[in-house]
């Protein structure tokens, strides 16, 4: 009989679920029994901010050394948390159907942001969430934010913040969404683009992982979730900002056509400049009930090529628009 496989994940509620969904699917795929095991990450035990960490790769970078040290076979990864470079030795093996990628503001009585009054609190920690929340309604007061999501939730229900904002996918994971306790706000993605990769997972191991592991988590892999992340990882690549800079990229495929909306921020908000793009992939290359992906596919063709050249186009209109004296730069790979 074959070992368990080990599965890596962060030990926070919303990690291990996220991490047993995969499991759970892993096993259906390889016949064989998925086991976890808790890592603990700079990020978890850190309670700076994620700018004063310098936010990329905050929370992946232990799971990688790891998974690279053998004490596991794969890792489950937030996607919008990973740096856009790549880690020797390491290859991101199956990106599944991406949850809803949009953003979502929690109060108590599901007051919208920008009904908010005049000096009311909004937690978050993220450059790109702040800037959007100060366009959305000037008048709040944005506060510093980290911790879980029951205790940023916590910090709503007894009243010390007004309001948060965090992720819908791991609100839906966590079975939060719905209960009545608090009110909440889903806000569109057409002008309030979130994270590269935002309510997306990656499934990350071995570049020399055994065939089998790899045949595996190919049944896990959703192509247009992979298209859609390709081109908004590759605009934050082209720009050279962190995956917590003050940007905010979607992508969708709609049939063979790809849009990309993506918004650089200045700081404070007080600026922005936006890109919308939409071009067209080769159907011919568009993989269909498991049949080839065209990843050998060398003339530009291949969806994931052509994804990547739209990335590269919306960043390049970006940088002549003058992104650049917006975006910091990426401190770390």
């Amino acid at each position: 009989m074959s070992a368990p496989l080990r599965l890596g994940t962060r030990r926070s509620a919303l990690a291990l679920a996220q991490s047993s969904h995969v499991a759970d699917a892993l096993a259906a795929s390889s016949g064989r029994e998925v086991e976890l095991v808790s890592i603990v990450s700079e990020g978890d035990v850190s309670r700076a901010s994620l700018a004063e960490l310098g936010g990329t790769g905050v929370f992946a970078t232990r799971l990688r050394e790891a998974l690279l040290a053998g004490e596991c076979d794969l890792l489950v990864h937030s996607l919008k948390d990973l740096p856009t470079a790549e880690a020797p030795g390491l290859t991101i093996a199956a990106i599944p159907t991406r949850e809803d990628a949009r953003d979502v503001i929690i109060t108590r009585d599901g007051t919208p942001l920008h009904r908010l009054p005049p000096g009311a609190t909004v937690g978050t920690g993220s450059p790109r969430r702040i800037a959007q929340v100060r366009r959305r309604n000037p008048r709040v007061d944005v506060r510093d934010l980290r911790g879980n999501v029951d205790s940023r939730l916590g910090r709503v229900r007894d009243g010390e913040l007004d309001a948060v904002v965090l992720a819908a996918a791991g609100l839906s994971r966590l079975d939060i969404l719905g209960t009545g306790e608090l009110g909440y706000e889903h806000v569109g993605l057409a002008e309030w683009p979130t994270a590269a990769g935002q309510g997306a997972l990656a499934v990350e191991t071995r570049a020399d992982a055994a065939s089998d592991l790899f045949d595996a988590l190919a049944a896990l892999d959703d192509e247009a979730t992979r298209i859609a992340v390709t081109a908004e990882r590759t605009v934050l690549a082209e720009l050279e900002a962190g995956c917590h800079a003050p940007v905010g990229v979607h992508a969708q495929l709609h049939g063979i056509e790809l849009r990309v909306r993506a918004i650089v921020y200045a700081p404070g908000g007080d600026r922005r400049l936006a890109v919308d793009r939409t071009e067209t992939l080769d159907a011919g290359y568009i993989r269909v009930q498991g049949s080839g992906n065209g990843a050998d596919a060398a003339d530009g063709t291949d969806p994931i090529v052509r994804a990547r050249g739209i990335g590269h186009a919306v960043a390049h209109r970006l940088l002549e628009r003058g992104a650049a004296g917006l975006v910091p730069r990426e401190s770390s790979p």
